[in-house]
């Protein structure tokens, strides 16, 4: 099992309507086939600069790789995560 998970901070100008229509992307991510237990999460420690979390679950590495590869998350990637995101960490758990 794979956990993937991202932290993120949006750029500074980013409207309120920005990040909703990046939200919105965001949820359709979680009907791209194999993600599991899929969360949005609002990250409140003052330790970091990160904003929020993205998290979701695999069963293979297969299954991560045909996430990863599928056209709606590469669409994500260039139409919303390129543009609203100034920093993120990714970090991937083996379970």
């Amino acid at each position: 099992m794979i956990r993937h998970a991202v932290i993120l901070k949006f750029k500074d100008q980013i409207s309120e309507t920005s990040k909703q229509a990046f939200f919105d992307a965001v949820d359709k991510l979680a009907a791209i086939p194999n993600v599991q237990k899929f969360e949005v999460l609002k990250q409140i420690s003052l330790k970091n600069k990160f904003e929020y979390g993205i998290s979701m679950e695999f069963d293979t590495q297969e299954q991560y790789d045909f996430y990863s590869n599928h056209p709606e998350h590469i669409a994500f990637i260039d139409n919303f995560w390129q543009k609203d995101i100034e920093d993120f960490l990714e970090i991937d758990y083996q379970l």
